[in-house]
């Protein structure tokens, strides 16, 4: 099989249709050399840009689908955000798709790519995970990932899963306003990626000749959730003594992901450690919020 990135005489560019083409979707975009690539993006509102052809759609809608897929994909990305937490908004946003893209599509895609989430490991006693660990969702949100990969992974296509863990970055601040309302955390390992880091991903595996089934996104530094609200609570200037509550810890899990296969891949992240990637996220909440850095408590 020949790169996927390298145009051809035959196909001067790669087309990447998106499937609920959002935040992640349009970083992917900015990645990928507009030379190379032409980008489809599909997604329920309406979006104007120069780096993606947007097309208006349900995709939770068979008949929408149908008509907004393009009749030829190389790469598809089906990167989807339920409109409601609940078993039905992610039933809705990931099996339902799934299923709709591949009754929809017309000519076999030389991949399609779905990202997931690490929430369909329900270890929680700090054990560490990778791929060839058991995956038995206990939450409804992890069993209907688990269901839309298993449905995609038994279709007649080739696919790669990519399962990210919590996803932070600009515009993705609950951590940071938990910690300005003084919430602590129990003993529980976080697992982090950057926002841009799974943009990078996604670009870094579609280039692969040969990528694998699947694969876990997560930086490398799984760290005590505390932790990193108390390292979080020193750069914004709060007092030791600012803890107000603890967190409920019934409904986390608590783990530690390898993230060993992307990295033997040959990726490289931007922000291999929390500290490093909350900066910019610190920094733009100031920002959005007009106070300068010498503010003690936002």
């Amino acid at each position: 099989m020949t790169n996927l990135s390298k145009p051809s005489k035959d196909n001067p560019r790669t087309r990447v249709t998106i499937v609920g083409c959002g935040d992640i979707g349009s970083r992917l975009a900015e990645q990928l050399k507009s030379e190379d690539y032409q980008i489809i993006g599909l997604r329920r509102s309406h979006q104007v840009s120069s780096l993606i052809d947007y097309r208006q759609v349900d995709c939770s809608s068979g008949s929408q689908l149908q008509q907004a897929l393009p009749e030829h994909s190389d790469i598809i990305i089906i990167t989807m955000t339920p409109s409601q937490r609940t078993d039905a908004g992610y039933q809705q946003a990931y099996v339902q798709v799934v299923d709709n893209l591949l009754e929809a599509i017309q000519r076999p895609p030389r991949l399609i790519v779905l990202v997931s989430s690490t929430s369909v490991y329900a270890q929680s006693q700090g054990e560490w995970i990778d791929e060839d660990s058991t995956a038995e969702p206990s939450s409804f949100s992890g069993k209907r990932l688990l269901e839309a990969e298993q449905r995609l992974g038994n279709s007649p296509y080739r696919s790669c899963i990519v399962r990210f863990s919590g996803i932070y970055g600009p515009k993705r601040q609950r951590l940071i306003e938990q910690v300005l309302r003084g919430e602590s955390s129990p003993s529980l390992y976080s697992n982090r990626i950057h926002v841009d880091d799974c943009a990078a991903v996604l670009a870094h595996l579609i280039e692969l000749d040969n990528p694998q089934a699947l694969y876990l996104a997560s930086d490398s530094s799984p760290t005590p959730l505390q932790e990193v609200k108390q390292w979080l609570a020193e750069q914004l200037g709060l007092p030791d003594n600012h803890w107000l509550k603890t967190g409920d810890s019934s409904l986390r899990a608590s783990k530690r992901i390898r993230n060993q296969r992307l990295l033997d891949s040959g990726f490289t992240f931007s922000y291999p450690h929390f500290q490093q990637g909350y900066q910019t996220v610190i920094e733009q909440y100031r920002a959005d919020k007009n106070l300068n850095s010498d503010t003690p408590k936002l």
